[in-house]
C-alpha cells in the first residue's frame, strides 16, 4: 500500500507559477513511477507527466510540454511537479499517483494504482 498526499495547489494568474509536491508513505518509494495526473471542470482525467523509479524515463503530455517539469527525490519519498507559464486551461483538481508495476514507460492512469486525494489548481486570466 501507497498512501499519497498532495499540496501545493492554489489560484495562480495566467503566467504564473506553482509548485506541486507529493509525499508519499512507503518504504520502498525508489520501488514505485510515479505520475500527475489532472481532470477539469467537465473533462476526463488526463495524463500530465509521469517519471519512472529512478527518474530515468519521463513522459510529460503535449499541452504542458517546455512549462511543467517532474521530479522526484526518492531520500524525501517526495514527487514534485513545477508548472510554468501556467495557462487557464490548466485549471484542474491534480492528482498524484503510485505503482510498482514495471513497464518501460508510463503514460496511462489505469497504470497506476495508488492515488491521492488530489489538489486544486485554478489559472486566472
Amino acid at each position: 500500500q501507497v498512501q499519497l498526499v498532495e499540496s501545493g495547489g492554489g489560484l495562480v494568474q495566467a503566467g504564473g507559477s506553482l509548485r506541486l509536491s507529493c509525499a508519499a508513505s512507503t518504504r520502498t518509494f525508489s520501488s514505485v513511477a510515479m505520475g500527475w495526473f489532472r481532470q477539469g471542470p467537465g473533462k476526463d482525467r488526463e495524463s500530465v507527466a509521469t517519471i519512472s523509479r529512478s527518474g530515468g524515463m519521463i513522459y510529460y503530455a503535449d499541452s504542458v510540454k517546455g512549462r511543467f517539469t517532474i521530479t522526484r527525490d526518492n531520500d524525501q519519498n517526495t514527487v514534485y511537479l513545477h508548472m510554468d507559464t501556467l495557462k487557464p486551461e490548466d485549471t484542474a483538481v491534480y492528482y498524484c499517483a503510485a505503482t510498482y508495476r514495471l513497464y518501460n514507460y508510463y503514460t496511462k492512469s489505469d497504470e497506476f494504482d495508488y492515488w491521492g486525494q488530489g489538489t486544486q489548481v485554478t489559472v486566472s486570466s
